[in-house]
């Protein structure tokens, strides 16, 4: 028996995989980004997208990695459809201020930006924090007050990305700000971030924002400033290819010494389409039903079954069930529509299919976006954020 200890695979949100394969295109970008930055060149922000399941998450973990091991400050923020953008932000800014304060020699200068980013933090909206007045950012500073703290998010966040690049350039680095779900930031916080990002890029100040989200971002931050599809650098990340979904499988493997053989991949890459998470399941559960190394054909088939099932209630259950019986229903139809398959399908279509005026069925459209299950394509097209929920929807119709 394969010993389950030594699984290398991790099926995980966010989590790095032994082997982060196909993603050397990405990391080549940022590590440009950090250079040219370095040597005081104007250079444009990056942007991930992609649907579900890709390693947006896992490849911002990596870029964040890469900025510290230059010794940037970094910190990281996951967007949440229901919150601000103050308190959030101003606890990434926190850390990376704190990272900045390690090779500063002027315990002051660190107090005044520390003091900026409170006064920030304190004009947090009721929607970012209920118990506005009881609640504190943790910032041990006094508040500096006339700068960021205007009540207005545009005009702070300038002024707050800018006090930070400035303590930055004074230690010869710069701060990296990575931002998660950037799809569900507030439009009022996503246009104060793309006038930031702006400024920033104008002024070549040492600070660079890194979004990821799903495939309509750039749609979003192009409805908020028209200059945005000129602001950023979109990246878009999707399945792996043939050659890195098997390195991804192959190289953890053989680094316990064990082996896959060729027919196996060849399913594996069958089953899991390519996506990391899905790879990363897949092997996992072909690892745990393996009696022995080499991983056979037989052990990836008697295994999908396992993996499908963990699958159905953690990655695809969990937002169905988020779903109200309209949206259900909504959902249910696109997979018909689409025979299973990760595509797009048209609004009138899935009218057609239910019977229904497409108008009649724009609410529970609406609340599948905001809830992030679906994602408008393009005008008048919707389909899937999560790759192969079509296929899962289909086997719950035929069980």
């Amino acid at each position: 028996m394969m010993d389950p200890v030594r699984n290398p695979f991790a099926p995980g949100a966010g989590q790095r995989p032994p082997e982060l394969a196909g993603r050397d295109r990405e990391l080549a970008a940022f590590d440009v980004v950090l250079e040219r930055v370095a040597r005081g060149r104007p250079e444009r922000s990056l942007v991930l997208t992609g649907l579900r399941g890709v390693g947006k998450t896992v490849l911002l973990g990596e870029l964040r990695s890469m900025a510290m091991r230059r010794g940037w400050g970094a910190g990281k923020v996951e967007a949440r459809p229901d919150g601000g953008l103050r308190r959030p932000l101003s606890a990434a800014l926190h850390r990376a201020v704190r990272d900045l304060a390690l090779r500063h020699r002027a315990p002051d200068r660190v107090d005044e930006v520390l003091g900026v980013l409170k006064a920030f933090a304190l004009r947090a909206t009721p929607r970012d924090a209920l118990l506005r007045d009881r609640w504190q950012p943790g910032i041990d500073a006094p508040t500096v007050t006339g700068r960021a703290d205007s009540g207005d998010i545009e005009i702070d966040l300038m002024e707050l990305f800018t006090a930070v690049a400035e303590l930055a350039a004074d230690v010869g680095t710069g701060v990296a700000l990575l931002i998660d779900e950037m799809q569900d930031v507030a439009p009022d916080d996503v246009s104060a971030l793309c006038a930031a990002c702006h400024e920033l890029s104008q002024s070549g100040a040492p600070l660079v924002v890194v979004g990821a989200g799903l495939p309509h971002l750039p749609a979003v931050l192009s409805a908020s400033k028209s200059y945005s599809e000129r602001l950023f650098r979109y990246l878009r990340i999707d399945r792996l290819d043939r050659a890195d979904a098997d390195r991804a499988v192959v190289a953890p493997i053989e680094r316990e010494n064990a082996a896959i053989t060729p027919d196996a991949l060849d399913t594996l890459f069958e089953t899991s389409g390519g996506y990391p998470y899905f790879v990363q399941a897949y092997g996992k559960a072909a690892w745990d039903a393996a009696p022995r190394s080499p991983i056979g054909i037989i052990d990836v088939q008697v295994a999908a079954p396992e993996a499908e099932t963990e699958l159905a209630v953690g990655f695809f259950g969990s937002r169905f069930e988020r779903a109200t019986p309209a949206e259900r229903e909504y959902l249910q139809s696109m997979a018909e529509l689409t025979g299973g398959r990760d595509e797009p399908v048209g609004t009138t279509q899935v009218a057609e299919v239910l019977g229904r005026r497409a108008s009649s069925l724009s609410p529970a459209r609406d609340s599948l976006l905001k809830k992030g299950l679906v994602y408008s394509a393009e005008r008048g097209q919707i389909a899937f954020t999560v790759p192969h929920f079509g296929r899962f929807l289909l086997g719950r119709l035929v069980g």
